[in-house]
């Protein structure tokens, strides 16, 4: 039996209607609304645990120290989870791991709602959800071909999700400024453990294609060297995920330091957090929602270079910005540019990547997107302790500029590499092969 069936065939498409193609595949449905809603709680949670930190502690710091703490795990562990996640049923680890990251939500939202939370528990209780996102996240970016049933629709699939993920980035940390002010950020949690519910049930509800078993395969260990000497040899993701790792190390951590900017450069409180958060969220959407409407991946190697450099520049002007609305206009620019750089080099990867080494490359762009992060939140609490937030963001949005400029140079060697593996991926016409 079919993994999903495709409802909707020979119709005419149009730039609105290839834009929602993987909404064909019942599986991708279910966990497009699924993953949505569980979303918004998590973004709930993540400016919720920020404010909830920076009111406990008032230490920039210590902001930095818990988000490298959750982060760690993920660049520690990623790589290995990739060589395992190779081996078994994707859709039964996802169905775990989203169970697991639940039940945390839920013993944070008790902690907090009961008044017993410490800091040690938040440090705790942040390395555990590290541990489930290490496995988790190149779970379901490797999960996600399956869903789609190949790589047709596998660029609408990442971009309709690029999408979800901004919409909840947009709702969430705009519900938890109103519901941190109104009951506390105990709530946020709590929302949070009722919404993985929704994305437990979207994976129950799928009809997934069992797997072929990969007890056979090579050791963990000779996968993981296979693993590594792919993306280290080949220019077009090695390159690609250099960028991203640098950009993450960074520029991705401003979102530690958002607390202060709400609290002392601007003056606020929770409600002012959220708008900020929210801010970058609308520019994310607007990123996400043009990405989805692309026909095929010209020119994505450009837009690569041109989101790096939009990012460390929405950045730079935040740093200098003492006014509300110069502010936001920043962190629409911040958003902007980081769901281009994520949404993009996901798409460029998982074209380029054969299928007996998805997961295990995905498991690099986790570490490059989530494993570097920790080193980034340390790095960008120590420095905003010392030099103050907005000087840490000038400074780290400088480098993200310094990073686009190089992957400027290497564009050209980046687009004649890419040309073998785009060949064989069989997603792209011939004639558009060399302008990737």
């Amino acid at each position: 039996m079919p993994t999903s069936r495709v409802e909707t065939q020979q119709q005419p498409e149009g730039r609105f209607s290839y834009s929602f193609r993987a909404m064909r595949h019942r599986n991708y449905r279910l966990f497009f609304y699924g993953q949505g809603i569980s979303l918004i709680g998590t973004w709930m949670t993540r400016v919720a645990t920020g404010w909830l930190i920076y009111r406990l502690t008032h230490s920039a710091a210590l902001l930095g120290i818990i988000s490298f703490a959750g982060q760690i795990p993920t660049f520690l562990f990623s790589a290995f989870a990739g060589a395992w996640i190779e081996r078994l049923n994707r859709h039964r680890l996802l169905t775990f791991t989203q169970v697991l990251a639940c039940l945390q939500a839920f013993a944070l939202a008790t902690l907090t709602l009961t008044g017993k939370i410490t800091v040690t528990e938040i440090l705790f209780l942040s390395i555990v959800q590290g541990f489930i996102t290490a496995f988790d996240t190149p779970t379901r970016h490797a999960f996600l071909v399956q869903m789609v049933e190949g790589k047709q629709d596998l660029g609408s699939a990442i971009a309709l999700t690029s999408s979800v993920v901004t919409l909840a980035r947009l709702v969430g940390p705009a519900a938890a400024g109103f519901i941190i002010a109104a009951w506390g950020e105990g709530w946020c949690f709590f929302i949070d453990g009722i919404s993985y519910v929704a994305v437990i049930v979207s994976l129950l509800l799928m009809r997934v294609q069992q797997q072929k078993g990969g007890a056979g395969k090579a050791s963990v260990w000779v996968q993981l060297r296979e693993g590594w000497d792919y993306v280290r040899r080949f220019r077009p993701i090695r390159d690609i995920l250099l960028l991203f790792a640098l950009v993450s190390v960074m520029g991705m951590p401003y979102m530690v330091l958002l607390p202060i900017f709400a609290a002392k450069v601007l003056h606020g409180g929770p409600h002012m957090l959220g708008a900020l958060s929210g801010a970058a969220g609308l520019g994310a959407l607007l990123s996400s929602t043009e990405l989805a409407a692309r026909k095929s991946v010209r020119g994505l190697t450009r837009v690569i270079r041109t989101a790096a450099l939009l990012f460390g520049g929405g950045l730079i002007a935040m740093g200098f910005s003492r006014s509300l609305f110069l502010s936001l206009v920043a962190m629409v620019v911040v958003g902007y540019g980081m769901m281009q750089q994520m949404a993009t080099s996901n798409t460029v990867i998982q074209t380029l990547t054969p299928e007996d080494k998805r997961a295990r490359v995905m498991s690099y762009y986790t570490i490059a997107f989530l494993g570097m992060a920790p080193f980034g939140s340390l790095l960008a609490g120590t420095l905003a302790y010392r030099i103050g937030a907005p000087h840490t963001v000038i400074i780290t949005g400088a480098c993200c500029l310094a990073g686009g400029v190089w992957f400027s140079v290497q564009l050209p060697a980046i687009r004649r590499d890419s040309v073998g593996a785009l060949r064989a991926s069989g997603m792209v016409p011939e004639h558009e092969i060399d302008s990737i």
